[in-house]
């Protein structure tokens, strides 16, 4: 089975950490590469200290944790004072002087790759215009890792990325799988049984297109991964799945299903449970593995 090649993945990840430094706003930036185990951060710039080398960060911790499990970029205004994440690794981060942390996660056909951080010292707001460039910096670099991934397996055989599909590239595929949420969240509402039937007939057909093989009946049978026990996942469970893949939160997800965000919460647990996850990231990684998500 192919695997990213880690050396180089570093490379880019040191060039475009090394270039953020020199020309955004935040003078501090660092990165890591992301495995089962949580982010490993390998790629510095800008640093005064040695903390942050080989900081290796889990998921749901710290700001790189959230993150990495939420698949959107965290900030945290003043780090030392926010509620909003753990500390776990403020021994490391404050020896930098960090007042001002922002974490971006790069992805690759929905699947976090790697982290960006970008750190400030000083006390000077922080906006749209400073943190542009290292959102769109990390979506370079998702963009890279996805064409570096094809011409390796092109030149290993012919295999195409796991889950992109042949003729789609990572914008498309993307706008498939924000087609397959929307398409779920109206057949959420249908009652007439022949036209739910049809509308799931078109779910399976987008699961189909995206490589992940057609979705059950009930919106939860599918290809399980090799030696994996079979899922079965609700609707609602798929439906709130499927929003969570897309990077929104469980606010977000709740008005798009007119549902109560801790319904939402709820629906989550148990999918993630059935599923063997431990994180929001973990759960769409395996129920995309298992064909139950595009």
């Amino acid at each position: 089975m192919y695997a990213p090649n880690t050396a180089r993945d570093d490379e880019l990840l040191q060039g475009v950490v090394s270039r953020l430094a020199r020309s955004s706003a935040f003078p501090l930036v660092f990165g890591g590469l992301v495995s089962h185990s949580g982010i490993h951060v390998t790629a510095l710039a800008g640093h005064r200290t040695m903390s942050l080398r080989d900081l290796h960060v889990v998921a749901d911790r710290g700001l790189g944790g959230r993150a990495l499990s939420e698949l959107r970029p965290r900030i945290a205004v003043d780090y030392r004072t926010s509620s909003a994440i753990t500390h776990d690794y403020d021994r490391q981060v404050l020896t930098e002087g960090v007042r001002t942390l922002l974490a971006v996660p790069v992805l690759v056909d929905g699947v976090v790759r790697s982290v960006l951080y970008a750190g400030r010292r000083s006390d000077e707001s922080t906006g749209g215009v400073a943190v542009g460039p290292v959102v769109r910096a990390a979506q370079e670099l998702g963009r890279e890792f996805a064409a570096r991934d094809a011409t390796v397996r092109r030149s290993a055989g012919g295999v195409l990325p796991a889950g992109r599909p042949d003729g789609l590239d990572s914008m498309q595929l993307e706008e498939l799988r924000s087609s397959f949420a929307e398409l779920r969240s109206i057949s959420s509402s249908v009652t007439d049984p022949e036209l739910l039937d049809r509308l799931r007939h078109l779910e399976g057909r987008l699961a189909a297109l995206a490589g992940a093989g057609a979705a059950g009946e009930a919106g939860g049978v599918g290809a399980d991964a090799p030696d994996a026990e079979p899922v079965l996942l609700a609707p609602r469970e798929t439906d709130v799945l499927g929003y969570v893949a897309l990077g929104r939160t469980n606010r977000e997800t709740a008005a798009a299903l007119g549902l109560a965000e801790s319904t939402v919460k709820s629906y989550l647990g148990t999918a993630m449970q059935k599923l063997g996850a431990t994180t929001r990231h973990d759960a769409v990684v395996r129920a995309r593995r298992r064909g139950l998500l595009p």
